[in-house]
Formats: C-alpha cells, sequence, structure tokens
C-alpha cells in the first residue's frame, strides 16, 4: 500500500514525523524505502542518513507523470515498507497544462495543484496520513480534518497525525472534536524542546554538519516508538507486490567522473548519479574541502549544490585544489557546475558579511550572498549548443539560491522563464569555455537521459 505523509499547510511537522516514522522502523529492522515529493536536496540526506538507502524525488515537473510512477514503483519493490514526504500543504501546487501519456486527449486540461503533494497521491493511488498543527488549536481541528477530506473525493485520507499536543486535556479536546468524522488517530506527538533540527537560509543545515545527528535520530526513533498507532499504520506503509519496471542495463565502466560530495557540495538527485553510472560512468567522489588535488585519470567534473558560502575560506585556502580545477577545465576538461557549484567556477564568493574569497576563477564574475531569495520552477531554452544540449532545446528545472552574479555572459546558456506561465526570468548560464556548463538552474535527468549521455560521449573525447 504505502502511504504519504502531507501537511495541512508548511512548517506543521511533515519532517519530523516522516524521520520519526523512519527512525522507528529502522530501529525494528525493517527496509524502508523512502520519497521526497518536489525537488528537495536536504531532507533527502536525513531520509538515507536514516534509512541507509538513497531517498529519491518525485515530481513531474522537473520529470514527468510517468516517470514519477516507475521510479516510485521500481524502488518501492526492493523493500518491505515505503513511505512518501509530501511537500508544503497537501494541495499546494502549480497550474500547468496536463497533456499526459496517462490520460485520452478528452482528458488533458488545467491541473491547478500539479506536482502538489495531492497530485502524486492520485498518480500512485496512495493513501494519505494529514499532519496537524494542533498547537494553536482545539476545536478547530475539525473542520481543518473535514475540508481536507472532502475537498477532492480522489484522496483517500486514511488518518491524521496530531502534532504539537500540548497536554491530556488538549489531547481530549482534539479527539472530541474528531470524533464524529470517523477519521483514525494514527499518531500523536507532544510539544518536543529536545528534537530541534538547526536551519539556515536555504533550509535545514544538511546531515554532514550535524555533530548530534545520530542522537537526535534515537531520540526520534523513543518518541516514534511510542506515539504512533502501529497496529494500523504498519500495514499502510506495506509496499505494494507489483512487478517493478525493469532496470536498464548498465555499461561497462570507461570513464572516471569526478563528483565533489562533501559539506560544501552535496546537492546531488540520486537518479542522476544512478543514470550516470548505468551509462558507464566510475564515479569517483572527492572533496574540494579536503582533498589536496583533483583525483587522478578522470575525465570529467561534476559540481552539484549546496553551500560553499558557508565554507568559502576553507575552500579558498585550498589553492593546491582550486589551481588544479581550473587548469583541468582551461585544458579541456568537460564541467557541470550547478548553482553552488557554479559559485565556485567563479572568481570569488563575496559572502553575507561582504568579505571576499578567492575562488577557481574560471568564470570571469563574482557570486555575491544577498537577502533576496531566488526560488521556483524554471523553463529553460538553450541559446546556443553547449555542453549538454542542442539550441533550442526546452529543459524544465528548479532554482534555489540567496546570491546573484557581477556579471552575466555575453552568451548565455538559457533564456528562462516561469514553469507556469510566460514570465520571462531572464537569460542566466555559462557556456564558456565550451567544455563547461554552469546554471542556476538544477536539472534532474530522469526524463532526459540524452543530457548524461551527451556529457558522457564530450568526456570520452577528452585527452589531458
Amino acid at each position: 500500500m504505502s502511504i504519504i505523509i502531507a501537511g495541512e499547510r508548511s512548517g506543521v511537522g511533515k519532517t519530523t514525523v516522516t524521520l520519526t516514522l523512519l527512525a522507528s522502523l529502522r530501529r525494528r529492522d525493517r527496509l524502508v524505502q523512502s520519497f521526497k515529493v518536489g525537488p528537495d536536496y536536504i531532507d533527502p540526506m536525513f531520509h538515507q542518513h536514516v534509512t541507509g538507502r538513497p531517498c529519491r524525488n518525485l515530481d513531474p515537473v522537473l520529470t514527468s507523470e510517468t516517470y514519477v510512477q516507475q521510479c516510485f514503483a521500481r524502488h518501492s519493490q526492493l523493500t518491505e515498507y515505503a513511505l512518501v514526504e509530501g511537500v508544503m500543504g497537501l494541495f499546494d501546487g502549480i497550474s500547468s497544462l496536463v497533456i499526459s501519456s496517462l490520460s485520452s486527449a478528452n482528458d488533458k486540461g488545467k491541473i491547478t495543484d500539479f506536482a502538489s503533494t495531492a497530485h502524486i497521491a492520485r498518480l500512485l493511488d496512495l493513501p494519505v496520513v494529514l499532519v496537524i498543527d494542533c498547537s494553536r488549536l482545539s476545536g478547530s481541528v475539525a473542520a481543518i480534518a473535514h475540508g481536507y477530506q472532502s475537498i477532492d473525493p480522489r484522496i483517500k485520507i486514511a488518518g491524521v497525525v496530531l502534532n504539537r499536543v500540548g497536554s491530556d486535556r488538549h489531547l481530549s479536546l482534539l479527539k472530541d472534536a474528531l470524533k464524529p468524522l470517523e477519521l483514525p488517530i494514527l499518531g500523536v506527538l507532544r510539544r518536543q524542546d529536545n528534537i530541534t533540527i538547526p536551519d539556515r537560509h536555504l533550509g535545514l543545515v544538511p546531515t554532514a554538519e550535524l555533530t548530534e545527528l545520530n542522537a537526535l535520530i534515537d531520540r526520534l526513533a523513543d518518541l516514534g516508538d511510542t506515539c504512533f498507532d502501529w497496529q494500523n499504520l504498519l500495514p499502510l506503509l506495506k509496499s505494494q507486490p507489483l512487478p517493478p519496471p525493469p532496470n536498464p542495463p548498465h555499461s561497462p565502466s570507461s570513464i572516471r567522473i569526478a563528483v565533489a560530495r562533501d559539506r560544501a557540495f552535496n546537492f546531488y538527485y540520486q537518479d542522476n548519479l544512478d543514470l550516470l553510472q548505468q551509462l558507464g560512468a566510475e564515479l569517483v567522489f572527492w572533496s574540494p574541502l579536503e582533498d589536496a588535488a583533483i583525483p587522478k585519470d578522470v575525465q570529467g567534473m561534476y559540481f552539484g549544490g549546496g553551500f560553499p558560502e558557508v565554507f568559502a575560506q576553507q575552500l579558498a585556502e585550498n589553492t593546491s585544489v582550486r589551481d588544479g580545477v581550473k587548469t583541468a577545465i582551461l585544458q579541456g576538461m568537460p564541467a557541470i557546475a550547478e548553482c553552488g557549484g557554479l559559485m565556485y567556477l567563479c572568481e570569488q564568493i563575496i559572502d553575507f558579511e561582504g568579505k571576499s574569497w578567492a575562488m577557481t576563477g574560471v568564470l570571469p564574475t563574482s557570486a555575491v550572498m544577498g537577502a533576496r531569495l531566488t526560488l521556483g520552477y524554471r523553463r529553460a531554452v538553450a541559446l546556443q549548443d553547449n555542453l549538454l544540449v542542442k539550441a533550442g532545446t526546452a529543459v524544465h528545472g528548479h532554482e534555489f539560491h540567496r546570491s546573484h552574479l557581477t556579471l552575466t555572459p555575453t552568451k548565455p546558456l538559457f533564456e528562462t522563464s516561469r514553469y507556469d506561465c510566460d514570465e520571462n526570468m531572464g537569460c542566466e548560464g555559462w557556456g564558456l569555455p565550451a567544455n563547461v556548463h554552469a546554471s542556476y538552474v538544477h536539472l534532474h535527468w530522469g526524463k532526459s537521459r540524452e543530457i548524461p549521455e551527451q556529457f558522457l560521449k564530450e568526456c570520452r573525447t577528452y585527452t589531458s
């Protein structure tokens, strides 16, 4: 069956509830596969830390409805239990014209909650467990639950989890209010003062930076052992015995790709890494923070997003790596740099305090941190042939950053617009030198296998 953990809005504790469930299941030695709705990178890190298995993103904007179904079917079959964490409120999505291979021509039209948790629940035919923040309500909980239960008859609300309950008296009021709805209460989490995950300017602090994370997970497991109605939850979490789609064949490894992965660079979709391996790449993980040089005998580099601004001083002080990266790229080594990776290829990063830190200097511009958040899905049309796509190719991606560049490229990679309307968001992305693809737009290659194919094709032609 499997379930989706949804919230009645953002900030109600979806991630805490999800991690509590996962931690308690793992303490019971249950194999569980987790998924995350949307383009998030950081929540999946926490999932993976608990389960020991890569979390998979389910995002029909970055991929497709069909890919979402195939991804869920393939990976949920590998474990006894499966769980999906939603995004924002249950019905919070974007407006999109859908002409889907899953629907007939007569079914095409606008979906106003496209890419929402509700959309994924319909695609996968999964029941929803609704998390409600009860810290500032009592009897009104019934109106909230009833509204979510009735607004879309295609969504099955399997039950609710009451979060931030203040006392036994408070819980009694909540139960009395919900009783007429005959909606199961599948969990009750009291207000917790000793369970806090720190955050900063782009969300939660990633797992690699939290020294007390294991102790936190243990506290979550303790909580999960007692706060859930396991008798009714476990059957819901059980994976459906459906035949998964066949795994794509792996090509023999013939090329080595250096993938920067440390505290500064850790935003990667696991499916992207899997695709590179399926296409014949050997991934060599390394650290621009800690290592003394780039890996030997590699034919390409991949710099994901992350928080280079937080570790700018350490990155700047590692001059041997900065020089090595610049030399390799100027000698023609193909390199993908997304968001934080783009910032690393700049001449410098200017942090929130106005301090300047030297970076690799591949790109003749600087990244400046600021208060303005750039966030949203993008439709990006290639303005020229580049390392990954041909001119005129349209791709869908996601931006999420608080930095901007001091100079824009004279020949940008993309003209971008908002995904859900025609609002032009300007041109962006660096493709000079021609062996570089540096962009703020994060791409998921799930429905665009030709992107990693093209990258590896260029890598195979590189000779140092």
